[in-house]
């Protein structure tokens, strides 16, 4: 059974940071790529940053790039997040599959989500 599991989520100030992490297990591809994504609402899931297997390949949308960090550790997933502002606020999934994308059509695999609100 796969399972991922986001944990970190919270509430912080604008200009705050928040870590979020992401372990995987199950997943039955000996190499996978993973990615973090957002949704606010009934608004569409948007990609945020995604990583390869080796960790060595990083992507991130415009609208973190510079402000928040994707790492990996095998199975584990971090994401940094500095400089928050109230445009950040939504759930956090994590995701994994043989070969990511930026699309959540490419994923197969999903955590539950966790929350994070950035607001005064």
């Amino acid at each position: 059974q796969v399972q991922l599991v986001e944990s970190g989520g919270g509430s912080v100030r604008p200009g705050g940071s928040l870590t979020l992490s992401c372990t995987a297990s199950g997943v039955p591809h000996r190499t996978y790529a993973m990615a973090w994504f957002r949704q606010v609402s009934s608004k569409r899931r948007e990609w945020v940053a995604s990583v390869s297997w080796s960790g060595n390949s990083k992507d991130y949308a415009n609208s973190v790039k510079g402000r928040f960090t994707i790492s990996r550790d095998g199975a584990k997933i971090t994401l940094q997040m500095n400089d928050l502002t109230p445009e950040d606020t939504a759930v956090y999934y994590c995701a994994a599959d043989i070969k990511g994308g930026l699309r959540p059509d490419q994923y197969d695999y999903w955590g539950r989500g966790t929350q994070v609100t950035v607001a005064l």
